[in-house]
């Protein structure tokens, strides 16, 4: 099936520069994006969830910061 889309200038010629640098066709580029950004938009979002690992650190010695206060966290940044 043919359509017409209305592309702003610039936005064209960046899809042309990349067809061109992939080696590919400007309507192959248009249809590959497209194609994703639907497989994209069908996939479900995932919420965060508290089951996350955060990252850690290594200093040497154990910290017991189950509750800290902020003044707490100040005090352990500033050593």
């Amino acid at each position: 099936m043919r359509t017409t889309v209305d592309l702003p200038e610039a936005l064209v010629r960046k899809l042309k520069a990349r067809a061109a640098l992939e080696g590919t066709s400007l309507k192959s580029l248009v249809r590959e994006a497209v194609e994703r950004g639907l497989r994209a938009a069908a996939e479900p979002v995932r919420e965060k969830t508290g089951d996350q690992v955060l990252p850690s650190i290594r200093l040497g010695r154990a910290l017991n910061l189950a509750k800290p206060s902020n003044a707490t966290l100040f005090e352990f940044l500033d050593e």
